[in-house]
């Protein structure tokens, strides 16, 4: 079968279909078996059994689908078609449909029956056992800064301690330059605001000024010397000529109008 069926994992036989025309004398007793061994031990995994009896005409051609219920790869050994009787069997053909079942692996997916959640292997460890290098009398951290005699421990304490003070000492120069830059702001602050008071107080000390001595010599008091002045022109003619030259101009615009009205209904 292995010229037959693939043969990847998880691989299952759905159905077995096979066809054949008989050949056999009308009158003889025939019987025809296809089947498969069974692969994992005795017997046969599948077996069909078609009888032909008496009276069956020689060229009859029998076709068959047999559902056998998804039975794993493995189990199917050597497939044959044997003949019992006077008679053969003629252009067979078996045919096998197959699915592959993922889950013939529980662990493919968390979906399929079996599956167990995996629990990772975490190996103990013997903290007393780990190299700590602080501890270690061999090593020195740093030959600059370790005063004679002092051990790596008694080192590596007092330089962190002293770390930690020039960080404390970082963040209050920090904080001074802070603070001077907001007392510089509220300085020129204060300056600005006493000069706009400055400018205002001398604007409304001009203002008071001009007030006063409007107050004390009020234009509106002033006397104009002068008197009553008389028209002095005189008229001889009551009655004015008329323009001669204006009245043609109009004579002559009144007559040029009549005529572009004339034009018009010739």
């Amino acid at each position: 079968m292995d010229n037959v069926l693939p043969n990847p994992p998880g691989l299952d036989i759905d159905t077995v279909i096979y066809n054949y025309r008989i050949r056999k004398q009308t009158e003889d007793q025939v019987d025809v078996y296809v089947g498969n061994e069974n692969a994992a031990g005795t017997g046969y995994i599948f077996r069909e059994h078609d009888e032909w009896r008496p009276g069956s005409l020689d060229g009859t051609e029998i076709n068959k689908v047999i559902g056998v219920g998804g039975i794993h790869r493995d189990l199917w050994g050597d497939g044959s078609i044997e003949v019992q009787g006077n008679g053969s069997v003629e252009d067979p053909n078996v045919i096998y449909t197959y699915r592959v079942n993922p889950c013939y692996d529980p662990q493919f997916d968390p979906n399929c029956p079996g599956y167990k959640i995996p629990v990772p292997n975490i190996p103990e460890v013997d903290l007393s056992q780990i190299y700590d290098v602080t501890k270690d009398e061999n090593i020195d951290l740093d030959r600059s800064r370790c005063k004679p005699g002092e051990t790596n421990g008694e080192c590596l304490t007092r330089l962190e301690e002293e770390e930690l003070s020039e960080e404390k000492l970082a963040e209050e120069e920090a904080e001074e330059k802070k603070d001077s830059k907001e007392r510089l702001e509220k300085a020129l602050s204060a300056a600005d605001n006493s000069e706009l008071f400055a400018q205002a107080l001398a604007q409304g000390q001009l203002l008071q000024s001009i007030n006063q001595a409007t107050n004390m010599n009020p234009y509106y008091a002033a006397t104009i010397l002068g008197g009553t002045y008389n028209d002095t022109v005189q008229l001889n003619d009551t009655q004015l000529p008329d323009n001669r030259r204006g009245l043609r101009n109009n004579l002559a615009q009144q007559r040029l109008h009549q005529q572009m009205v004339d034009e018009q209904y010739k």
